[in-house]
């Protein structure tokens, strides 16, 4: 395999994606490997991070790589008026990938093309978060045994939310039915809409949040109102309490029916959902450190069967 950029889920196709899921099950049989010994990976952190940036340090560190960095650009050079140009060529000469998460939209992209070693998109601003699609893709494919004709509930934050953009950008090979719930100031923007139209994907929109308008679901994707987003704070007191799912909202919901979550949440899933069957949002947390782990594979140009051939496995 050549080595490759991980940028825009939209750049995958149906295989590669199905690709990547299965890698990551062998990551999950055994996470701990010395497949990366050796390599340096980069985490490059504009952004305040804990699950992304923690759970692609472990994936890191469990396949034998060291890793640098910055958590506060501040911090670094950049505080000093470093273009971003720079930094991304500088940190190459030290590292194998460089996983980068950006405030811009588009940052990634532009790291990509100046980058002399792989570029991880770790979130560009509302941009896409793909790492925390193939999570979502291989939690749902988890739990659902299949990808294919689903209902998935998106509820929340769907202007600013770049979880929900990869995510149903990725699902267009799955033949989905999106369901957008979002109050009219967080709705799905326009450029999804049409993505959805221009690939025959089915959605709906509403602003109702009860038992019986999400009985139907087969995912139930929570988002927090993303007050990093917004210019005006008005704006988020506004919106930032009107969907919250607790658990006698549940009564409904399909046996199988999933309720996934990029995290960290704020109020948006009351706690005594925690203990619901229905709840899955840590264990989808913890999916994380496998894909990852496949995404470092992938990035790196190790294949499926230097996987499955893999004898440093560390047990």
């Amino acid at each position: 395999m050549e080595k490759q950029n991980f940028v825009n889920i939209q750049d995958l196709d149906k295989e590669q994606l199905l690709y990547l899921i299965q890698m990551a099950q062998e990551f999950e049989k055994y996470p701990n490997r010395e497949l990366l010994k050796g390599r340096i990976i980069a985490t490059l952190f504009y952004e305040p991070s804990t699950r992304t940036r923690l759970s692609f340090e472990t994936a890191a560190n469990r396949l034998g790589a060291k890793v640098i960095g910055f958590t506060d650009a501040k911090a670094s050079s950049v505080s000093k008026g470093e273009t971003l140009k720079d930094t991304i060529l500088m940190v190459a000469n030290y590292a194998d990938t460089i996983v980068m998460r950006h405030y811009i939209e588009g940052a990634a992209q532009y790291a990509s093309e100046v980058s002399p070693v792989p570029i991880v998109n770790a979130g560009d601003g509302a941009h896409q978060h793909p790492s925390q699609c193939l999570l979502d893709l291989y939690t749902i494919n988890q739990t659902q045994g299949t990808l294919e004709n689903l209902n998935i509930y998106l509820v929340g934050d769907l202007k600013y939310g770049r979880t929900v953009h990869s995510l149903l950008m990725a699902m267009r090979h799955f033949n989905p039915t999106f369901h957008f719930i979002a109050p009219a100031e967080l709705a799905m923007p326009e450029e999804y809409k049409i993505f959805c139209k221009q690939h025959g994907i089915r959605y709906t929109e509403q602003e109702d949040f009860t038992p019986e308008s999400i009985a139907g679901a087969d995912i139930l994707y929570m988002t927090r109102v993303q007050k990093e987003r917004f210019s005006d704070l008005m704006e988020y007191e506004r919106v930032k309490n009107v969907y919250i799912l607790r658990n006698d909202m549940l009564h409904l919901a399909k046996p199988n029916m999933r309720i996934l979550h990029p995290l960290p949440r704020v109020n948006e899933i009351a706690y005594d959902v925690d203990t619901n069957p229905h709840a899955y949002y840590i264990q989808q947390a913890k999916n994380g450190l496998f894909a990852r782990e496949a995404i470092f594979a992938y990035c790196l140009g190790i294949g499926m069967d230097e996987v499955k051939a893999d004898t440093t496995i560390i047990k």
